[in-house]
């Protein structure tokens, strides 16, 4: 009787210890993703660095921008998924912060 109340109790923690199963894609998922797929872009954006051919030099900035790029989206969401509940100063930082990161990467392009 105690070993069939005790392996109840041992399916009940098994099942709760599981993480967001299934097919949905929560924001952890994504952001873990996006993780990987930048590593891979960094990768090969070294790989072309090295070859030292000018036309793969320029591919290994483009990659290297859109993964930088990517990492911004994704801590913006998770940035806005903390700030969507609090006060507006909050929401107001969160604007000023986006503009300035914005700012940074448009300005040295154009100048």
């Amino acid at each position: 009787m105690a070993n069939s109340s005790n392996s109840n109790n041992n399916n009940k923690q098994k099942k709760t210890k599981s993480s967001g199963g299934g097919s949905s894609w929560s924001l952890n998922k994504v952001s873990f993703y996006a993780l990987c797929v930048v590593a891979f872009m960094y990768l090969l954006a070294m790989i072309f660095s090295l070859v030292k051919v000018a036309a793969l030099a320029t591919a290994a900035t483009i990659i290297q921008n859109i993964a930088t790029a990517v990492v911004i989206c994704v801590a913006a969401v998770n940035a806005w998924r903390f700030v969507k509940g609090k006060q507006t100063v909050w929401k107001v930082l969160y604007a000023l912060v986006l503009l300035i990161i914005l700012v940074g990467i448009v300005v040295p392009l154009v100048v």
